[in-house]
């Protein structure tokens, strides 16, 4: 069963058929679908319902573990964060989409330090990594917030609505978000002792 993580002001959930309206709402619009690599626009009747009734089947078979992101004190949903496993590889990619109405308020941060230390603690993972289109450079200022180091761009390496998109790749691997987490400096290889 996924589990439910808690920060100081957000609750990390599984989504429920009941969230549908909620997403198709704040992820259909269409500076969230510009900016993501998998969400459509239009963001059509039924297919946030469609999208959620996938997310258990996943996290069973151990492929993702995907989160509403909602408010603490009253419940509403204002996202989703996520990781895409390889679990072969103890390895995931962070995905995450914040709704417009709650953009510059720490939230995005905020759930991804949750999913960060949910992702090397119970899952064990030794790397997290993740990428965003070179034109939405708030997406990259999460990621260093997060701890994440740039590791390098790539050339159209992804089509979004028949354009190609550079885009910018960030990792972090656990031994650096331990150290991080210590307070120590995060070199980027570990040392042998």
């Amino acid at each position: 069963m996924q589990p439910t993580l808690s920060t100081k002001r957000l609750v990390l959930r599984p989504f429920e058929l009941a969230d549908g309206e909620d997403v198709r709402r704040l992820a259909g619009d269409r500076a969230i679908a510009d900016t993501t690599l998998r969400i459509p626009h239009p963001y059509e009747a039924g297919m946030a319902e469609e999208w959620i009734l996938t997310r258990g089947p996943g996290f069973e078979a151990g492929e993702e573990v995907v989160f509403a992101v909602v408010l603490r004190e009253s419940g509403e949903l204002i996202g989703s964060m996520g990781l895409v496993i390889e679990a072969k590889f103890q390895k995931a990619e962070l995905g995450y989409w914040i709704g417009r109405p709650y953009w510059g308020n720490g939230y995005c941060t905020e759930a991804g330090q949750a999913i960060l230390q949910y992702g090397f603690q119970a899952l064990n993972l030794n790397r997290i990594h993740a990428y965003h289109f070179k034109r939405n450079p708030a997406s990259g200022r999460v990621l260093q917030k997060l701890g994440l180091k740039h590791e390098g761009s790539a050339s159209g390496h992804v089509m979004k609505w028949g354009v190609f998109e550079d885009v910018e790749l960030y990792g972090i691997l656990r031994f650096q978000w331990q150290r991080a987490k210590e307070g120590e400096p995060a070199e980027t290889t570990q040392n042998k002792k």
